[in-house]
C-alpha cells in the first residue's frame, strides 16, 4: 500500500474509534442516574435513575413508558427486577410502569438505620411525589403488599386508582392467640439466623419452596433461581436482616382497613411462605369490597411462576 493509502486507513480507524467512544460516552451520561432524571415520561422516554430521600438515602426505580402509572412494590430479598415480566408486558399495553428497589435492597443505598415498613412507606411515598404520580395502580408482592398497604395506611389513597396485593403478607404473618394460623417466631427466627449465618446458601435453599419447586411435577426453572440469588445477594445484609421483622411481626390491619379503592388481592393456596389462611383469606375480610382471587397450586412466586395468568388477571381488573 502506499503511504496515502495507509495514511487514510489510519485515519478512518482512528475516527471510527473516536465516533464509538463518542457514542459510548453519550450513552453513559444518557444513562447516568443525574440525566435519567432530567428525562420526561411526556416525550416518551425510558428512564433509570434515583431520588434522594429526605434522610439522605438514594433510592433506584425505573420508570418507563407513558400512560396510567402502574407503580409496583417486590418481595424480600428481591429487587425490581422482579417485576421484569410485567414491566414489559404492562408498559406493552400502554401504562407507564415504575418500580425501585426498596431501601437496602439491589441498587438502592445499603443503610445502617431506618430498614423499617413506615421508613419503606415513606421512601414510596417520596417517590410517588418527586415522580408526581396520580392515578396510580398500586401491585405489591409478599413484603411488597405489606408496603402498600401501609403506604395508604400513613399517607391516604389521594393519588391511589387501585390496589393489587399479590402472596402479600397483610394483615400479620406472626401466629399469635388471635392470630393461630399465622407462623411461629421460631420459623422467623430462623431465617434471621440464616441470613446472619450464610445468607448465598439460604437464598438459593429459599428458592425451592418461594417458587413450590419442591412439589411433584415441578419443573425446576434455574435462571430463575440463579436471578433470585443474585437479586439477594446484591442487597445489604443489614437492611435484608432488619426487614424480617417487617414482614413476620408487623400488624397491618388498620392499614387494610383505610384502603378505599378497588382491590384485587391474588394468592396461591400452596403458598410455603405466605400461608394464604393467615393472609389473604383474611385481608380479602378486611378490605372492603376486595376480590379474592385463588391460584389453585400456586406458589409464593406466581406472578414469575404464572406471569401470562397473572398479567391476563391483573389487565383485566385496571382496565376501565
Amino acid at each position: 500500500m502506499s503511504l496515502v493509502t495507509d495514511t487514510a486507513l489510519s485515519l478512518t480507524r482512528r475516527d471510527t474509534l473516536l465516533g464509538a467512544a463518542a457514542l459510548t460516552a453519550s450513552l453513559t451520561l444518557s444513562m447516568a442516574p443525574g440525566a435519567a432524571a432530567t428525562l420526561t415520561q411526556a416525550q416518551g422516554k425510558h428512564d433509570m435513575g434515583t431520588i434522594t430521600t429526605k434522610d439522605g438515602t438514594k433510592i433506584f426505580y425505573k420508570d418507563w413508558g407513558t400512560g396510567q402509572p402502574i407503580l409496583f412494590s417486590h418481595g424480600w430479598p428481591l429487587t425490581a427486577d422482579a417485576w421484569d415480566r410485567q414491566m414489559l408486558f404492562f408498559g406493552q399495553q400502554g401504562y407507564r410502569v415504575i418500580a425501585h428497589d426498596r431501601r437496602s435492597h439491589g441498587r438502592s443505598d445499603q443503610t445502617w438505620d431506618g430498614n423499617h415498613m413506615d421508613q419503606y412507606a415513606d421512601d414510596l411515598a417520596e417517590l410517588i411525589e418527586k415522580l408526581d404520580l396520580r392515578d396510580i395502580v398500586m401491585i405489591g408482592h409478599s413484603t411488597g403488599g405489606g408496603e402498600v398497604a401501609h403506604y395508604i395506611g400513613r399517607h391516604g389513597t389521594a393519588r391511589v386508582a387501585k390496589v393489587v396485593l399479590v402472596g402479600a403478607v397483610p394483615p400479620l404473618m406472626l401466629k399469635t392467640e388471635t392470630n393461630p394460623e399465622g407462623t411461629a417466631m421460631a420459623v422467623f427466627d430462623g431465617i434471621r439466623q440464616n441470613t446472619a449465618g450464610d445468607r448465598s446458601q439460604f437464598f438459593k435453599d429459599l428458592t425451592i419452596p418461594f417458587y413450590g419447586f419442591n412439589r411433584d411435577g415441578a419443573k425446576v426453572n434455574d435462571g430463575l433461581r440463579e436471578s433470585f440469588w443474585l437479586q439477594g445477594m446484591m442487597g445489604g445484609i443489614k437492611g435484608e436482616y432488619d426487614c424480617v421483622r417487617e414482614f413476620s411481626e408487623v400488624d397491618y390491619t388498620e392499614d387494610l382497613k383505610k384502603i378505599d379503592r378497588p382491590t384485587l388481592i391474588i394468592h396461591g393456596d400452596d403458598d410455603q411462605i405466605v400461608p394464604i389462611k393467615a393472609s389473604a383469606e383474611k385481608a380479602a375480610k378486611i378490605v372492603k369490597g376486595a376480590q379474592l382471587k385463588v391460584y389453585l397450586g400456586g406458589s409464593h412466586g406466581l406472578a414469575q411462576i404464572e406471569a401470562d395468568k397473572f398479567n391476563a388477571d391483573v389487565l383485566a381488573f385496571i382496565r376501565p
